[in-house]
């Protein structure tokens, strides 16, 4: 029982993380503002987590998490090449960015930008969750490619690399233009051109 409420409390320190992190960002968030969100003593916090930092580390994992399974689904589902997987997952992201009129945006991306250089822990686990998320869109790809949709001449680990950057400099349009159309043309011109057999 008393496990059981630790890893609900840790739970949702995490989720409370990738809420007020994408919000506020790492500096504009202190620890008294998750501690009280979540109503957990700050004596509490450390035993979940050593430092703000190694917290903030988590919460990149926890929020990555989410988009690698929704993607896989998309992999998974009978009858559904690589190619219109990739297609129908970003979409379905785009649509979402939209209903939440453009707020946010991506943490792994505002975090980069934020933190990336100035802290080594965050900055490897930003490096995982993206190699994570890249190496899953690269078996979209090669998927896509044994099936005869998908370019051949490019590796699909390129190709992913390509998309994950080119998806974030959307992101970032996204932001300042205040529409997805960004969003939909990076998808339209990769998916829907350059990466085409």
């Amino acid at each position: 029982m008393v496990i059981a409420k630790k890893q609900i409390n840790k739970e949702n320190l995490l989720a409370q993380g990738v809420q007020l992190l994408m919000n506020q960002g790492y500096h504009g968030t202190g620890l008294k503002e998750i501690l009280d969100a979540v109503q957990v003593p700050k004596g509490s916090f450390y035993n979940y987590f050593p430092s703000k930092e190694s917290y903030a580390a988590e919460v990149i994992q926890h929020y990555i998490e989410p988009f690698i399974q929704q993607f896989d689904g998309y992999l998974q589902q009978p009858g559904l090449d690589g190619l219109s997987a990739l297609e129908s997952y970003f979409n379905e992201l785009i649509f979402g960015l939209e209903a939440a009129e453009f707020k946010g945006g991506c943490l792994l991306g505002n975090l980069m930008g934020e933190i990336g250089d100035t802290s080594e822990l965050c900055r490897k686990s930003l490096q995982l969750a993206v190699y994570r998320y890249q190496s899953l869109l690269a078996v979209g790809l090669k998927k896509g490619q044994t099936e005869g949709r998908i370019r051949l001449d490019k590796s699909p680990e390129d190709m992913a690399a390509l998309l994950v950057n080119a998806w974030q400099g959307a992101m970032l349009r996204m932001k300042i233009e205040q529409s997805v159309e960004p969003l939909k043309k990076c998808i339209k011109d990769l998916l829907g051109d350059y990466f085409r057999l």
